[in-house]
């Protein structure tokens, strides 16, 4: 009977390794590798803190949202917006929006990543920023809701710096702050370990 049971447990043990392998492979990307016409950056992502946040960005990456998309809005020692414009300057129309999770103890401080917004707190859609330099005034107080940050930058940073020293001006519907020399998404690339 046990050299029975010894021949089961080794004829399985191939099928259990391969199991807790699997079980091992994370279903949703750690970090992701953006790739632009100026070099690339990669944004490690905190779902711990943002889960509804990174669940959105992640269906747009791989929906393939932002590949054509511009950084359509830099402001030096501040922010540099992309995600919702194509070269022609139309607005890629968001299909979804996320809860504000702003309140999730990340801080939009240099390096780090958020997701846009209009005035109503809700309204965060496939646009992302990444902070120039430290932008409290973007955290939450008790008195008004904040943007969220979802991640940060962990490679690249002298990228993000050029794309916030490029010139800009006035471009299609923006009297200012679009970098005259186009600065366009090729890929996002989801990275697992």
């Amino acid at each position: 009977m046990r050299l029975f049971t010894a021949y089961i447990l080794l004829m399985l043990s191939p099928a259990l390794a391969t199991s807790q392998e699997l079980s091992q492979i994370p279903d949703d990307p750690r970090s992701v590798r953006v790739t632009t016409t100026l070099g690339s950056f990669v944004i490690e992502l905190d779902s711990l803190r943002a889960p509804l946040t990174i669940e959105n960005f992640i269906q747009y990456a791989r929906e393939g949202h932002y590949e054509g998309t511009i950084f359509h809005r830099v402001i030096q020692g501040f922010v540099a917006q992309t995600g919702g414009f194509t070269v022609e300057l139309e607005e890629k129309p968001a299909e979804r929006t996320v809860a504000n999770e702003s309140g999730n103890g990340l801080s939009n401080l240099r390096g780090s990543v958020g997701l846009a917004r209009t005035n109503e707190p809700h309204s965060g859609g496939s646009q992302f920023y990444i902070n120039l330099a430290d932008n409290l005034d973007l955290n939450p107080r008790p008195t008004r809701w904040g943007f969220t940050v979802f991640g940060t930058i962990v490679e690249g940073m002298e990228v993000v710096d050029e794309i916030g020293h490029r010139p800009t001006g006035a471009a299609g519907q923006f009297e200012r702050n679009v970098p005259l020399e186009q600065i366009v998404i090729e890929q996002i690339e989801l990275l697992y370990e």
